[in-house]
């Protein structure tokens, strides 16, 4: 793990799936990387378009993303004694959060990767953790236990590679299931350093981007219902709202 100060990604988002129509897409946006105990701190005049709550991630009562997390973790047995706890996640622009997947990389005072956190938020307004014991490589596997897309159950198995950004950004999930080709997601893309220019160019670049991102997960819905995907019945899940004010 690398120490530096929070850092901004330019991403491309793409899916994949070829059962039982093939769809795939791909859009760009951006990202924020940084330790749990140094969010990013911008210039007054642009804090209402990139800022962080804890309440829009994880749950229980901590009035920190830092506590969220230590508590998520000690529900699993979990002990970082204190290390550093990284995060690549979206901001609030003007009020609004969506945030299809956070990443948390949990690391123990040797700096050494303990285990990764992958929170799925769907358009819902529900969001699930998973705790994942990682590689070195930052490698696990783990069955799906949340719904996110009605035109997928929640079976299957998920591959994923999570590995902490550095310069670049690569993120990959596989989500295997009995007799169906899989699908894929991933989410690449490169640092930029945090400047009054690259928070601009990035919302020049994705304008309103929780709100464009939640628009085009809802368009590439009404794309497979079309197409005749049918559309699955939302089962009932051990899952948990956020608060979308």
């Amino acid at each position: 793990m690398t120490t530096f100060g929070p850092q901004l990604y330019f991403t491309r988002i793409h899916h994949a799936r070829r059962a039982p129509v093939r769809h795939e897409f791909g859009y760009r946006g951006y990202s924020w990387f940084f330790d749990l105990d140094d969010p990013p701190r911008l210039p007054i005049p642009l804090r209402p378009f990139a800022y962080f709550r804890a309440a829009d991630h994880l749950r229980g009562p901590g009035a920190t993303l830092r506590a969220r997390v230590e508590d998520l973790l000690a529900e699993h047995g979990i002990d970082c004694a204190g290390g550093p706890i990284t995060a690549l996640m979206n901001a609030r622009v003007l009020g609004y959060v969506f945030d299809p997947l956070t990443v948390f990389w949990c690391h123990g005072p040797d700096r050494r990767l303990r285990c990764v956190i992958a929170e799925v938020h769907n358009t819902y307004g529900e969001r699930h953790a998973y705790v994942l014991e990682a590689d070195d490589r930052a490698r696990a596997e783990i069955d799906k236990q949340f719904h996110v897309s009605p035109f997928n159950r929640v079976e299957g198995r998920y591959s994923v590679r999570l590995p902490e950004p550095d310069e670049a950004l690569s993120l990959r999930i596989v989500l295997s299931r009995d007799g169906q080709p899989p699908f894929l997601a991933s989410v690449t893309g490169h640092r930029v350093p945090v400047t009054t220019g690259t928070v601009l160019r990035a919302h020049l670049r994705t304008p309103f981007s929780p709100w464009l991102t939640a628009i085009r997960i809802r368009r590439q819905g009404i794309a497979l219902w079309l197409r005749g995907v049918p559309v699955l019945p939302r089962p009932h899940t051990p899952s948990y709202r956020r608060n979308l004010s």
